[in-house]
């Protein structure tokens, strides 16, 4: 297989996984971006900006219209940050965490339906080439 195939299928499969991930977003009215924010701070607490900007790959300015969005949709707070009175934390409400916690178990369903072509020693193969593309691009 030549690397511009190689690279398609790739591409092709992550645009499956992508449009499966949309579809199980759907009952929460979520983009994959605004999940993926919801993620972050469901898995560090409450985060700063720049840190939520950050493990997002994105510009603090959007970090902030990404906390606005949560705050707006109530699944987020936006707070002082005691250490740092010039900073701001985002931290999950309640309705934020049942969220999170409901799109995690909703993306691993899919991703258990989506990689169910595969036998396990192949998921463990996949993981393991994933991994070392991962670590050699700096990821």
């Amino acid at each position: 297989m030549d690397e511009e195939t190689l690279s398609e299928a790739f591409w092709s499969a992550a645009r499956a996984l992508r449009h499966r991930t949309r579809v199980a977003l759907e009952p929460w009215d979520l983009s994959p971006s605004l999940a993926r924010a919801l993620n972050v701070v469901s898995r560090h607490g409450a985060v700063r900006l720049s840190t939520l900007a950050d493990h997002l790959r994105i510009a603090a300015r959007t970090a902030t219209e990404v906390a606005d969005d949560l705050t707006a949709r109530g699944l987020a707070a936006r707070h002082p940050d005691p250490d740092d009175r010039r900073a701001t934390l985002v931290s999950l409400t309640e309705a934020g965490t049942e969220t999170a916690q409901a799109i995690r178990r909703a993306r691993q369903a899919e991703g258990e339906q989506f990689f169910a072509a595969l036998t396990e020693a192949e998921r463990e193969d996949l993981a393991r080439l994933l991994r070392k593309l991962s670590t050699a691009a700096g990821d």
